[in-house]
């Protein structure tokens, strides 16, 4: 997650409360959805950005996971492709494993 994303999810959780929001991340394989997902919930990783050393335990999701809260055709105009060429399971499973393990507010 670079810098200016890291600052924006920062400042909106500050404005709204860490309780009110959501992080949907679409990224395209399980390691980097695993380290986007980590830095809005335990703080950046790598200890870079605006959110290093911030645990903001926020709830993340992958736009996969969510497959069933999107107008069908939307959903497969905008993800269809990407969903039949990715390891859907896996990335969704990494995202799922960090959101167990750091997330602070309950579904």
């Amino acid at each position: 997650m670079d810098l200016e994303n890291q600052k924006r999810v920062l400042d909106l959780s500050e404005k709204f409360g860490n309780e009110n929001v959501v992080v949907i991340i679409g990224t395209s394989e399980a390691e980097s959805a695993g380290l986007t997902a980590e830095t809005v919930t335990a703080g950046d990783p790598t200890f870079a950005g605006p959110l290093a050393g911030v645990s903001l335990g926020l709830r993340v999701y992958h736009v996969f996971e969510l497959k069933d809260q999107f107008d069908a055709d939307v959903y497969e105009e905008q993800c269809g492709m990407m969903e039949m060429v990715l390891d859907v399971d896996a990335i969704n499973a990494e995202v799922k494993s960090i959101r167990e393990q750091f997330c602070q507010f309950n579904d």
